[in-house]
């Protein structure tokens, strides 16, 4: 099976699959997630160590399952051959009701046939308020194109 766009990546095909993994993510379907990574990928998400197809599916299953809302915007950092640095944020709610922005970074690296082998997570969560949510499309499903991406963040 492969994947496009291949590496080496350009700065084009990078942030294409920076974007890709963006809808991927936002469609919340474990499965379709899963997809994009070889059979054997190994992760960390935060402190959590994972590796396999099976593990990504249970992993981001039990996710979604507390994350409600779940907004997600990807944007390329930097790239080189076959590795993608992505920063991002995604604002979701947890069952009471509490408002929170995940901010954090991936560190990503794909085999040959542009499937991702190793993906590594630091993440960040700060409480918001429901008023001070960025992120309003419709969910799950892509972000749309006249919502801006992380460039025009203020911090």
């Amino acid at each position: 099976m492969s994947r496009p766009p291949l590496p080496p990546f350009t700065r084009e095909t990078a942030a294409q699959k920076a974007r890709m993994a963006e809808d991927a993510w936002n469609s919340r379907d474990p499965v379709r997630v899963s997809l994009a990574y070889t059979e054997d990928s190994k992760w960390r998400n935060r402190s959590e160590f994972l590796q396999g197809r099976p593990a990504i599916v249970e992993f981001l299953t039990r996710k979604w399952a507390r994350e409600h809302e779940y907004r997600l915007i990807k944007d390329l950092w930097a790239f080189d051959e076959n590795r993608i640095a992505a920063r991002f944020q995604y604002e979701w709610h947890d069952d009471a009701g509490n408002w929170f922005r995940s901010y954090g970074n991936e560190q990503w690296e794909f085999d040959e046939f542009g499937l991702m082998r190793r993906r590594e997570a630091s993440i960040n969560d700060v409480a918001i308020a429901e008023a001070d949510r960025r992120f309003h499309w419709h969910a799950p499903g892509s972000r749309p194109a006249d919502v801006a991406g992380l460039g025009s963040d203020p911090f």
